[in-house]
């Protein structure tokens, strides 16, 4: 990792992005998205704080453990002054994720659970069934589609032998 001498006290893009291992494409999305700022010399050039590394860990860190960009902006908004994050924001904001996480590990759990069920099953309608349809009220009635339209004709021996059932054609002419 490329060391800055201590005297450097804004940082070009290259520079941030050799230092935080984030690409610079990635660092120009962070800053798109109101997680990172910078300012612009006389030759319109990035320019970013030694504190933006902080952010950027900061945002990768909460990336790595599945925090949306928008919550980690809000986040961040939160500070005064778009300070960089500390020890204490770290430890509160995590406290917060980690509900949010812990419910999303549940529901991989009963995801990963249920997905030996669903394989091969077809239907894609059992009324047990987590991965397609989750609160299939459907499934009740039994397996298959309830709610799909079916060309009579192409089931009954011939149209003039059945009944009108009021039931119409997918192309709507009766």
């Amino acid at each position: 990792m490329p060391q800055i001498p201590f005297k450097v006290h804004e940082l070009s893009v290259g520079q941030l992005s050799a230092r935080s291992g984030a690409a610079v494409s990635a660092l120009h999305f962070y800053e798109s998205k109101g997680l990172i700022s910078s300012t612009r010399t006389a030759g319109n050039q990035r320019r970013y704080t030694r504190e933006t590394l902080r952010r950027v860990a900061f945002v990768r860190a909460a990336q790595r453990v599945g925090i949306p960009l928008a919550v980690i902006r809000d986040a961040l908004a939160e500070l005064p002054d778009e300070r960089t994050p500390n020890r204490e924001d770290w430890a509160r904001l995590s406290e917060v994720w980690r509900t949010e996480l812990d419910e999303r590990i549940k529901q991989l759990v009963e995801l990963r659970d249920h997905l030996t069920d669903c394989i091969g099953c077809g239907c894609l309608s059992l009324s047990r069934c987590a991965l397609s349809n989750p609160d299939d009220n459907l499934g009740e009635q039994g397996p298959g589609a309830r709610r799909l339209r079916v060309d009579r004709r192409a089931t009954d021996p011939a149209p003039e032998q059945r009944a009108d059932t009021g039931t119409c054609r997918p192309d709507g002419r009766g």
